[in-house]
């Protein structure tokens, strides 16, 4: 599990955990809302109950799509603006930037509540959502560029371990908020208010990291490029591994600046070898979103009531042992097997797991319905069938965690080389919070009007869909970001190594002026 290379590696990871801690905000601000707006007291604070003290049905659907959807149509546009401007600032400032454009939604939505309506948390979910879908798309990219080519799946990995852990944290705080403080406007006071906590604590990490070396080498400014490639690799500035690297970042550059000079939209995405990975891009997140994994962790109470765990604690610590399961088999697969099982392998057996779970949890949910307790009834144990459904889900989320949870993320930020790499994560991230918000607009009427079907559903995208598309991908496990381009075929395997001996050569001439000069 860990080697040498860990300790080696110890600054990019640290600069993982910076960078990916504004991923623990998208798994929080994600897990958070359905709990929610799950709670009796915000259902009655916010005009979601009849005159006598049923559930306003249709009403309680939409403000619950609403509040949870809001934040990924934010997201959408935030990930589409943060190309040009990673671009032009570099990755650790615009992930500074969009911060604290996080931490204004996260005040509105906090401040909710009284004479301040529910247009304060939609409006506030709609800025964070905006800060959230920019961080999304530049951290992946700022953490590739920063990892050495052995570790880099497990690194880029963190992505998902860290979603993993704000959703987890979101679904404790929202039961711990139902155990002990249910009749007050704690309920969404509290899980809004710790957004500010957590985005806090990143903004003073990111004052503690480097620039990316391969954004500095794009930009011209070669001496701290290899300085801090130096600084993160923990080797002197002279090195032969750190030359041998940072002539390759070189040589990849200036391959691209000769071969596309003035490079404009149109070329960025229909250039040569480029096309093909916009499509993985935007494809692969697709289908994430569609695995059945956004419907269960936006609604996790309101899906285990759907299987039979009534009640707002019993539906709350059902998910609240999922996020936990979540976690767990995350880290284990990313820091133990991603580097060694390869990418396809991976999202292969993953999307066969997940179908198959799904339908098995179809079925049952078919032979055994699940019967809701009538008003002012207390909520009964859930029945066997129903555990044995809610075993299912774990199984099943161990299947997403190894596979089709870490590694889009993973695979995304590997293919697209350093000029275009920031269009290609802002498009991933774009279709992944595009279908990200379908998913959670249309998830509650879809699990009112589906019933059982809605598992079918899933289960048929995962093996019909999910399974075949990860067979179709070229494998890029132990490739540097550089070797993309000749996988895709941008650039020959002969031309690329002509402009490695051009940029050593070139190392070897300043080298020795630099050494007759001090003489």
């Amino acid at each position: 599990m860990f080697s040498g290379d860990t300790f080696k590696n110890i600054r990019v990871y640290w600069l993982a955990f910076v960078a990916y801690w504004g991923i623990v905000l998208f798994g929080y601000d994600t897990g958070i809302a359905g709990g929610v707006v799950s709670q009796p007291y915000f259902e009655t604070s916010f005009g979601l109950v009849n005159a006598n003290g049923s559930i306003n049905k249709s009403k309680d659907t939409e403000v619950s799509s609403n509040v949870v959807s809001v934040l990924q149509a934010g997201a959408f546009f935030g990930a589409l603006g943060s190309a040009p401007i990673s671009a032009w600032l570099g990755r650790r400032l615009t992930l500074i930037g969009f911060t604290i454009i996080f931490i204004i939604g996260a005040i509105l939505t906090t401040v909710a509540g009284g004479s301040r309506g529910i247009e304060y948390i939609y409006g506030g979910r709609v800025i964070s959502g905006f800060g959230i879908g920019g961080i999304s798309a530049v951290a992946p990219a700022y953490v590739s560029e920063c990892s050495p080519k052995n570790v880099r799946g497990r690194i880029t990995g963190c992505f998902q371990i860290m979603v993993a852990i704000g959703v987890m944290i979101s679904y404790f705080i929202n039961l711990g908020v139902s155990l002990h403080m249910a009749s007050s406007p704690n309920v969404w006071r509290i899980p809004f208010g710790f957004q500010l906590v957590l985005a806090g604590i990143m903004c003073l990490g990111l004052l503690t990291v480097k620039e990316s070396p391969r954004w500095l080498a794009s930009k011209g400014y070669l001496a701290e490029g290899i300085a801090n490639l130096a600084y993160l690799r923990r080797e002197s500035y002279d090195s032969d591994e750190v030359r041998r690297e940072f002539a390759e970042i070189e040589a990849a550059i200036r391959e691209e600046q000769e071969a596309r000079q003035g490079l404009g939209w149109k070329e960025a995405f229909f250039g040569k070898g480029n096309f093909v990975r916009f499509v993985i891009a935007s494809v692969i997140f697709l289908l994430q979103q569609w695995s059945g994994q956004n419907s269960v962790g936006y609604y996790a109470p309101q899906i285990f009531t759907s299987i039979g765990y009534s009640g707002t604690t019993n539906s709350l610590l059902a998910s609240g042992i999922y996020g936990i399961v979540k976690v767990v088999a995350t880290a284990l697969f990313v820091f133990c097997f991603v580097e060694s099982l390869g990418r396809k392998a991976s999202l292969f057996i993953s999307a066969m797991g997940m179908g198959i779970t799904f339908f098995i949890i179809g079925a049952i949910l078919k032979t055994h319905p699940v019967t809701t307790p009538q008003l002012g009834q207390s909520a009964p144990p859930p029945p066997p069938s129903s555990k044995g459904m809610a075993a299912m889900l774990y199984i099943y989320v161990c299947f997403y965690s190894m596979g089709w949870g870490p590694l889009p993320w993973v695979y995304v930020s590997d293919i697209f080389p350093t000029r275009t790499r920031h269009y290609g994560l802002a498009v991933a991230s774009s279709s992944q919070w595009l279908w990200n918000f379908v998913v959670a607009k249309i998830t509650p009427t879809l699990e009112v009007d589906l019933g059982f079907k809605l598992f079918m559903m899933f289960a048929a995208i995962n093996i019909g869909g999910m399974a075949v598309f990860s067979l179709l991908l070229p494998e890029t496990k132990g490739r540097s970001l550089e070797e993309m381009d000749i996988i895709f075929g941008s650039v020959s395997a002969e031309s690329r190594e002509a402009f490695i001996e051009r940029a050593l050569d070139h190392k070897e001439i300043v080298s020795q002026r630099s050494i007759d000069n001090q003489t």
